[in-house]
């Protein structure tokens, strides 16, 4: 059997796998994906992490607030995640500076020693790094000997930094078991969860999750089941006093698909939010906005017609620029219209 061609591989080609994309991603992207996935984890408040990266950050790409820094400046308490975009996997011989950076900072009193200082590359750890953070202590022996090779002039551009004194002593007392790695592929698993993950990676939007269509009950004060009564009972010279009366009525298919479209276009709005942001579902919103608009505002005989041609003209309308594009379905479209009423950015009949 041939394979199923879509626009999307024709468009961009072959997806490469998030583990291979994040080896490719410049270093400020690869800072804000760490950011992201922080956020996931749900083991600091959103607003308790901050991404600093760029020059002058004193050894910190992202930092993870465990208290409030501005009750306390001098002794809060955060974690350290320092991210490197390199072409192999991170040797000792280019981290020395990294660890040398938080024991002189933190010396300084820039900063706080923090709780957990996370070391994270794109091309992961090798295996010489890896028995360091095996074993600290021999961590913090190597560092001492290699301190005057590779970290004395290059801690800062002005300076020499030389391991003596009051710094060489700060330096012994060092806790070196704050250091610890993060395999990338937790990254990159953990990130799904994240709102922007498809953004980042592709890859097409998951199936949807089907909702169950409720008891009318739970329906009868929303403002689209209001205005389709009002629009059945301005066709109809039998008035239908209550919701419940529909069922017996020549009405009763187009309610039932009615609410069955509302309920189809809050599956794609739950899709949307657990893939993407919601701004993208209230984008689908306008466009669909924009496109009955006109319609809406014709004259017609009465209610009952104005919702059919309405809801002909959104399953008519072509969505090609959002990415909900290949998950939209008709229904979806006429269930739109719904929402838009309850937004009350259209009626059938004007409300008195």
């Amino acid at each position: 059997m041939a394979e199923n061609i879509t626009s999307q591989q024709v468009s961009i080609g072959k997806l490469i796998a998030p583990i291979q994309r994040i080896k490719i991603m410049p270093p400020d992207e690869w800072e804000v994906l760490v950011e992201e996935w922080l956020e996931t984890t749900k083991k600091y408040d959103s607003n308790k992490i901050e991404r600093l990266g760029g020059s002058g950050d004193m050894g910190i790409d992202v930092i993870a607030y465990i208290t409030n820094p501005t009750e306390n400046p001098t002794n809060y308490k955060w974690d350290c995640y320092q991210c490197k975009r390199y072409d192999k996997p991170l040797s000792p011989s280019s981290m020395w500076i990294e660890f040398a950076k938080i024991i002189y900072y933190s010396f300084l009193e820039e900063y706080p020693i923090p709780q957990k200082y996370y070391l994270i590359g794109t091309n992961d750890i090798g295996t010489s790094l890896k028995k360091y953070f095996i074993n600290t202590q021999k961590l913090k022996d190597e560092l001492k000997k290699q301190w005057k090779a590779k970290c004395e002039k290059e801690i800062t551009k002005t300076t020499p930094v030389i391991l003596e004194g009051d710094l060489l002593e700060y330096f012994n007392k060092f806790d070196f078991s704050i250091f610890e790695k993060v395999n990338p592929k937790t990254i990159v698993e953990g990130h799904k969860l994240h709102s922007n993950h498809l953004l980042r990676f592709g890859g097409g939007l998951p199936s949807r999750i089907s909702i169950e269509i409720p008891l009318l009950e739970a329906d009868k004060k929303l403002r689209y089941v209001e205005q389709l009564v009002k629009a059945y009972n301005s066709d109809s010279t039998d008035r239908l006093e209550e919701v419940e009366h529909i069922e017996k009525s020549k009405y009763d298919r187009h309610f039932k698909d009615s609410r069955k479209s509302f309920y189809k276009a809050e599956e794609l709005r739950a899709l949307t939010r657990d893939n993407l942001t919601e701004q993208v579902f209230d984008n689908f919103k306008e466009d669909i906005y924009d496109g009955i608009i006109n319609k809406s505002e014709e004259d017609f005989d009465n209610g009952y017609k104005k919702v059919k041609e309405v809801e002909s003209e959104a399953s008519k309308i072509i969505i090609d620029s959002n990415p909900l594009t290949e998950a939209c379905r008709p229904a979806d479209k006429k269930g739109i219209c719904h929402h838009l009423i309850n937004d009350k950015k259209i009626s059938w009949i004007e409300d008195e």
